[in-house]
C-alpha cells in the first residue's frame, strides 16, 4: 500500500480510473443503460464521468444516488488496487449542476457578509462540496473553515 502521506502518481490515478470505468461500465451492463465514460486525472484525483441521452441515466443523476455510487466506486477500486481512493464520479452532469448550487450558497453567504455580518454559516454537505465550497470562496478573496463532525459537518465563512 502507498504511504498515507504520499500523494498517488499520476500512473495511479490512471490505473484507478480504469478500474473504476471497468465497474461502472458492469454496473450500467447489469442495469442495461447506455453510457459514455470519460476519464481524467486532477487536482490529484481520478475522475470518472458518465454521459448519456439515456433517460435512465438521469434518474442516477441524483446527488444522493451519484454519492452512492461514488462510495461503491471506491470500495471496488480499492479492492482491486489494494490503495485508498478518492476517485471523484460524475453522472450525467451533475457535479457541475452541485457545483452551481453550491456557487449560489456562497453567493447568498457573501450577501449576509456585505450586509455586515461577520460569518456565515452553509448547510452540512459532503467533503467533496465542502472542498469545491473552499475553493469557490478563496477564489472571491473570502476565507472559509468547515466545523462540527460527520454528517453535521459544515462550512463558515467570512472576509479575510
Amino acid at each position: 500500500m502507498t504511504d498515507a502521506h504520499q500523494d498517488p502518481t499520476p500512473e495511479q490515478l490512471e490505473r484507478e480510473g480504469d478500474v473504476a470505468a471497468d465497474f461502472i461500465e458492469g454496473l450500467l451492463d447489469i442495469a442495461d443503460i447506455d453510457g459514455d465514460l470519460e476519464l481524467d486525472v486532477r487536482q490529484g484525483r481520478a475522475y470518472v464521468s458518465v454521459e448519456s441521452e439515456d433517460e435512465s441515466l438521469k434518474r442516477l443523476a441524483d446527488p444522493d444516488t451519484v454519492q452512492a455510487l461514488q462510495e461503491i466506486t471506491r470500495l471496488a477500486v480499492q479492492r482491486e488496487t489494494g490503495e485508498f481512493s478518492r476517485l471523484i464520479l460524475d453522472v450525467g452532469g451533475s457535479r457541475d449542476a452541485r457545483r452551481a448550487e453550491l456557487e449560489k450558497l456562497v453567493d447568498a453567504a457573501e450577501a449576509k457578509l456585505d450586509e455586515g455580518a461577520s460569518q456565515a454559516s452553509l448547510p452540512a454537505m459532503s467533503s467533496y462540496e465542502r472542498k469545491l465550497v473552499h475553493d469557490i470562496v478563496s477564489d472571491r478573496g473570502l476565507v472559509s473553515e468547515s466545523y462540527g463532525e460527520r454528517n453535521d459537518r459544515h462550512t463558515v465563512i467570512r472576509r479575510a
